[in-house]
């Protein structure tokens, strides 16, 4: 039996952020807790839905304690501020960080007996659906809009908790490109690399089957002719429209099939160093492709490869996979992603820590060649 779970309702295009009004008006709610980060202040982008909320008279809470990784304190604090706000619904505005807090904080209020967060991890046993949310994505990678998983640090543990519950999903998303235009390169190219990698992942993961192929290859197609271009071009309406879509796309199929070990070894990565996701996961991925073509799923590489642009006109499974292969490498090179893990200030040492770390995390289940501590420590020292 295969399950899909998809947002309520999603709209998409330039200045579609405008039906916040008409959205919350269809479903009788009077008052937003606006989540969303600082530097989204800073930089005016958060200005574009106060815009709307002004323009509509829709009265707001706002609450930026929110980082570039969310920490259980995020989420409990702003469970605090929602409850003396008044507010009957959410608005989170941001990249994976600003709407992973806000599905935290609108699972604990609704399921209270989860307040000390850590319980989330993993598939949690939540009776409620969270508090309704609208969640408007600025980066173009992590698909938090559109899955049923979101990530919280315990900086206490140093681990980056995943948890997967339903109960999340934002009622709403509302994926409007105009509020990612002015995302830089180094974060419109690790984005789309993070979105490249949930689109691979769960393509070859074990649960994958007809409808989530079909989002993942198409996912696949679109970042591979648009984010270079969106990396070089920021104002490139066209390429920042086609990867708003396409890690929707991405997130449509990997929040129901899952994904495995790229993400498995992100995460510790965030949790020890706080290295930025997608950076992690574009770092990581062609080093873990090469672990796991041995396996099963070395049969769907040359599709990869195919949906990459290249021609695998008479290709053998053997050449469909170094094919693939290569082609994620030169896209990640075309746009100056790092390609060691000594680039990026990791420290050898804690390889060990950070592969027992690694094969604990809930997306290890997910990968399509069996792993052990040992395998995913070896990846570590060759992307090291």
């Amino acid at each position: 039996m295969n399950r899909i779970i998809l947002n309520e309702t999603s709209y998409f295009g330039a200045g579609c952020r405008s039906v916040i009004a008409q959205e919350a008006a269809r479903r009788g709610f009077k008052k937003a807790f606006f989540v969303t980060d600082k530097d989204l202040i800073k930089f005016g982008v958060a200005a574009q839905v106060i815009h709307v909320f002004e323009a509509n008279q829709i009265p707001y809470e706002l609450y930026s304690d929110v980082k570039a990784n969310p920490t259980i304190a995020n989420v409990q604090n702003g469970v605090k501020a929602y409850k003396a706000s008044g507010a009957d619904f959410i608005v989170a505005l941001g990249g994976g960080s600003s709407i992973d807090t806000a599905k935290g904080i609108g699972i604990v209020v609704n399921n209270p007996e989860f307040a000390d967060v850590k319980s989330l991890e993993g598939v949690a046993d939540t009776k409620h659906k969270a508090v309704p949310t609208f969640a408007l994505p600025t980066t173009a990678g992590t698909a938090a809009e559109v899955t049923i998983n979101y990530v919280i640090i315990d900086e206490e543990a140093r681990k980056k908790m995943v948890c997967v519950d339903p109960n999340d999903i934002p009622a709403v998303a509302i994926v409007d490109p105009e509020l990612m235009y002015s995302m830089p390169k180094g974060l419109t190219a690790a984005t789309g690399m993070d979105a490249l990698t949930h689109a691979i992942e769960s393509f070859i993961t074990p649960g994958a089957w007809a409808m989530s192929d079909m989002f993942e290859l198409k996912a696949i197609e679109m970042i591979a002719q648009n984010l270079k271009a969106a990396v070089d071009n920021g104002q490139d309406t066209v390429a920042r429209e086609a990867m708003s879509q396409a890690q929707y796309i991405a997130g449509m199929g990997f929040s129901n099939v899952g994904l495995g070990i790229v993400h498995s070894m992100a995460h510790p990565l965030g949790a020890f160093y706080d290295t930025p996701h997608g950076v992690a996961n574009a770092l990581l991925l062609p080093y873990v492709m090469e672990y796991n073509a041995e396996s099963a799923a070395a049969s769907k590489y040359i599709q990869i490869a195919k949906a990459m642009g290249v021609d695998t006109t008479g290709m053998t499974q053997a050449e469909g996979v170094s094919a693939a292969i290569e082609s994620v490498k030169t896209l990640s090179l075309s746009i100056h992603i790092p390609q060691r893990l000594s680039e990026i200030n990791v420290k050898e040492a804690d390889i060990p820590s950070l592969a027992v770390a690694a094969f604990n995390d809930v997306c290890t289940g997910g990968n399509p060649r069996p792993t052990s501590v040992e395998d995913i420590e070896a990846i570590y020292r060759k992307a090291f």
